[in-house]
């Protein structure tokens, strides 16, 4: 029987948001026939009008829907309107109860969020939204760095299986990582041949970082982070934080996730990742020094932070740069 995506649009909707999910879906179809259908259904039928102008066909939102089924709600600029219509968000209030599965591509967790889905869930979203986020739903552990996040079923509290991803292409990285979960590796291997992408990015789960604009001038902590980078084999949990930054532990760590999307823990990782990455591109000649001098201070901790933010090893990184 085949899994039936529906694929929730709303005005200002990103086209490639859409396209790039509908053709996994499309070709994967062609690998293993009647494994997916699928169809386009917002809260304003007949059509829907993309960010880029563009009138799309659509249906009237589904009355049932069930284990088969997988609701993806697309992302785009008009992501913010769309979170205030009411019928659309009790609509995804039902099909969270109703056994389908529920994914987000881009800024579309934003509407997953509104309607209340995602609180004390890990999610991700697209980088730039990532500070909005934190801020209007601080409920949901948020996690800025990720391609994607995929959350089991939670049966006896009735939570559905949530994915969410990140930016625009990151959307194809989750919908094959949703075939490979569906019907095997071997077939999202041959989707993702057929689109010719990676059917896992060199980069691993880490999507372009909010930390690494914090150097402009009006960043809130752009200084406190300057200050970290100098010396990061130093204390640098949130109470040594905080006090560089003479705020209080609990109202800095709300302050700074608020302001960056992270909280301060997940800062201090990605920078010394992205310190240690630097030295190793550079043809370092220790990694036991580099972990050392980047604050990890041996290096298993750093390889499990290296595959957490770049889905690779520092290994790797070595082999590459030699």
């Amino acid at each position: 029987m085949a899994c039936r995506i529906v694929f929730v649009l709303f005005p200002g909707f990103q086209q490639l948001d859409l396209a790039g999910p509908m053709a996994v879906f499309e070709v994967a179809r062609l690998a293993r026939p009647g494994s997916y259908d699928w169809r386009l259904v917002a809260s304003a039928p007949p059509a829907v009008r993309s960010s880029a102008g563009v009138a799309w066909p659509v249906q009237a939102l589904p009355r049932r829907l069930g284990g088969g089924d997988t609701v993806m709600v697309i992302g785009g600029d008009g992501v913010d309107a769309a979170c205030r219509d009411a019928r659309l968000v009790a609509w995804l209030q039902r099909a969270s109860r109703s056994g389908a599965r529920i994914a987000s591509i881009c800024s579309g967790s934003l509407l997953l969020a509104a309607a209340g889905l995602l609180d004390e869930r890990t999610a991700t979203t697209h980088w730039s939204r990532s500070r909005q986020f934190a801020t209007d739903f601080p409920a949901v552990r948020l996690q800025p760095d990720r391609i994607y996040v995929r959350e089991p079923a939670l049966r006896r509290r009735q939570l559905p299986e949530l994915w969410t991803s990140a930016g625009m292409t990151a959307g194809i990285d989750l919908c094959l990582a949703l075939v490979a979960h569906d019907h095997g590796e071997e077939v999202a291997k041959q989707a993702a041949r057929q689109l010719v992408v990676e059917r896992r990015r060199p980069g691993g789960q880490s999507q372009f970082s909010p930390l690494l604009d914090l150097q402009r001038p009006e960043g809130r902590f752009g200084a406190l982070l300057d200050e970290v980078r100098r010396d990061l084999r130093q204390d640098l949990g949130v109470e040594a934080l905080a006090a560089l930054a003479c705020m209080s532990p609990r109202h800095f760590a709300r302050c700074f996730r608020a302001e960056t999307g992270a909280t301060p823990a997940q800062a201090v990782e990605r920078l010394r990742v992205e310190a240690a990455r630097a030295a190793l591109e550079q043809g370092a000649a220790s990694v036991l020094r580099v972990a050392v001098d980047c604050g990890f201070g041996n290096t298993e901790r750093m390889r499990r932070a290296f595959l957490r933010l770049l889905g690779r090893p520092p290994a790797a990184l070595r082999s590459a740069a030699a």
